[in-house]
C-alpha cells in the first residue's frame, strides 16, 4: 500500500545532528523543505550542499537534496504546511533540569508564519509537559489562532511530539526503518503528525499522548545508562579487587539471561548522558535508581584521571632521569563514541581537558574524526598516531575502528589507561 503525503512543505527548525538528515530524507521523498538555523555559516554551507557534521551518507543526500531544488537552507522562518522543531535542549549545571531556551526561540520564531491547518511537531528530546509548555507559547504569541490545548480537535493548529531515536553513524538509515513514537495532543493531532512520518518512515508509527511520548523517550535513553552505569560501577571494582573486568564481563555474559555492557570513560551524547537527569528534575524522590547511575557515570572520568595519575606517577618512578614536566601524555579520542565525530557531553573530550590543564609536560590528542579547528579547545593539540606513539603515557578513550586496528608495538603496557579493552 502506497503511504499517505499529506503535506507539501514542511519546514525543519534547527539543523543539526537530527534536523538536518530530518530535512535531507524528506526532501529525497519529494517534499519541498525549508531547513531555518540561527546559524549563518550553517545556512549558507547547507546551501551550496555541503554539510558541517559528519554522518555517513549525509554529504550525498544533502547535495542531492539542495540541487534538486527540493531543500534550502534559512536563518528566517516562512510559510510552511508543517514545522518540525529539533533543537537542542541542554539541562542546567546547578541542577540538571532542562533549559528550554531554544525551544522557546522556535516557537516564537514560526508564531508569526503560523496559518490555520498547520501541524508543529516537536523532536527535540524534552522533559513531560514541555509540548504542552510549547503549545503555550504559541498561543500567547498568535491570540487570533486556537491551539489544542484550548480547543480541542476544533483548533486551528495541530500539535504533536514525536522523539527521534537513531544511532549516531546511522542516521539516515535509522530514520527511515525505525518506529517513531507519535504522541498528539488530540487524536487529529496524532492523525496527521502520521500521516506526515509515513511519507518516509518503513516503520510504524505508533499514536499515544505527548507526555507518554516524552516520557518514553526519556526512558529508552535512562535504561541505556542504568546499564552502563552498572558496567562502569564493575569496572572500578575489578580494578580494586585486581581484575580484568573485559574477560570478567566475557565469563558472565556466557549465562543464557545476561548481557552486560561494556564500561568505558564515562557516558557521553545529548540523550544518554542528559535525559535522564530530566526524569529526576521532575521526580526527585522517586527516581533513586536513575538518579545512582547519572552520578556513577559522571564520576567515571575522575576516576580515569586518577588512573591516569598513577600510571604517570609510576612512569617517573621507574624513570628517575624524568620529570612530569617533559612526560608526554598522549590522549586517544575526543568524541563520545566511535567514528563520530560529535563531541557533545563526550567525557573523553572532558577527560582530554582536564589532562592538559594540570599535567605539566606536553599533551597530544589522536582524534581522527575532526581537525584542530574543531578540537573546541585550544591546549588539545591533534597529532597523527604514528607521532603519538612517541609519548610516554598513552590514554584510550574511544575505540575508534582507527585505534582498533593500529600497531601499538612501540607502547609500553606498563603505561597504558585504557578504558575500552582493545588495547590490552
Amino acid at each position: 500500500m502506497t503511504k499517505t503525503r499529506m503535506n507539501q512543505k514542511i519546514s525543519v527548525i534547527g539543523l543539526g545532528y537530527i534536523g538536518l538528515p530530518t530535512a535531507a530524507v524528506f526532501a529525497s521523498h519529494d517534499v519541498q523543505v525549508l531547513g531555518v538555523d540561527v546559524n549563518a555559516d550553517t545556512v549558507e554551507t547547507i546551501n551550496q550542499g555541503r554539510i558541517h557534521i559528519a554522518e555517513h551518507g549525509l554529504d550525498q543526500a544533502v547535495a542531492l537534496a539542495v540541487s534538486s531544488g527540493k531543500f534550502r537552507a534559512s536563518q528566517t522562518p516562512e510559510p510552511a504546511d508543517a514545522f518540525l522543531i529539533a533543537v537542542p535542549t541542554p539541562f542546567q549545571p546547578d541542577d540538571h533540569s532542562a533549559d528550554l531556551k531554544y525551544v522557546k526561540a522556535a516557537a516564537q520564531n514560526i508564531a508569526p508564519v503560523l496559518a490555520p491547518g498547520n501541524l508543529i511537531v516537536l523532536e527535540s528530546t524534552s522533559p513531560v509537559g514541555t509540548t504542552e509548555r510549547m503549545a503555550e507559547w504559541l498561543a500567547e504569541a498568535r491570540p487570533d489562532l486556537s491551539f489544542p490545548q484550548h480547543n480541542g480537535v476544533q483548533s486551528d493548529i495541530r500539535i504533536a511530539y514525536c522523539p527521534e531515536r537513531v544511532l549516531p553513524g546511522k542516521i539516515i538509515a535509522e530514520l527511515v526503518s525505525n518506529d517513531r513514537l507519535i504522541g498528539g495532543m488530540t487524536p487529529l493531532c496524532a492523525q496527521q503528525a502520521v500521516q506526515l512520518y509515513e511519507t518516509f518512515v518503513k516503520g510504524a508509527c505508533i499514536v499515544t499522548d505527548t507526555r507518554t511520548a516524552e516520557m518514553a523517550k526519556l526512558t529508552e535513553n535512562s535504561f541505556r545508562d542504568v546499564n552502563i552505569a552498572f558496567a562502569n560501577e564493575l569496572s572500578v571494582i575489578c580494578d580494586k579487587l585486581g581484575m580484568n573486568v573485559w574477560e570478567l564481563i566475557g565469563l558472565a555474559n556466557r549465562h543464557p539471561r545476561v548481557n552486560i555492557l561494556q564500561p568505558g570513560p564515562g557516558v557521553g551524547g545529548h540523550c544518554i548522558a542528559v535525559d535522564p537527569w530530566f526524569i529526576v528534575s521532575s521526580a526527585p524522590e522517586q527516581a533513586r535508581l536513575i538518579r545512582t547511575a547519572r552520578e556513577v557515570n559522571d564520576d567515571k572520568p575522575r576516576w580515569v584521571l586518577d588512573k591516569i595519575k598513577s600510571t604517570l606517577g609510576a612512569f617517573l618512578v621507574a624513570n628517575p632521569d624524568k620529570t612530569a614536566a617533559n612526560a608526554t601524555i598522549a590522549c586517544y579520542g575526543l568524541a563520545f563514541k566511535p567514528d563520530i565525530d560529535d563531541l557533545r557531553e563526550s567525557p573523553a573530550l572532558e577527560i582530554a581537558q582536564a589532562v592538559a590543564a594540570w599535567h605539566a609536560g606536553q599533551v597530544v590528542v589522536v582524534e581522527p574524526n575532526i581537525d584542530q579547528a574543531t578540537a573546541k579547545d585550544k591546549a588539545l593539540t591533534l597529532v597523527s598516531f604514528d607521532r603519538a606513539q612517541q609519548a610516554d603515557i598513552h590514554v584510550l578513550l574511544v575505540d575508534h575502528s582507527d585505534f582498533k586496528t593500529a600497531n601499538t608495538d612501540r607502547m609500553s603496557s606498563d603505561y597504558v589507561v585504557d578504558t575500552r579493552g582493545i588495547w590490552l
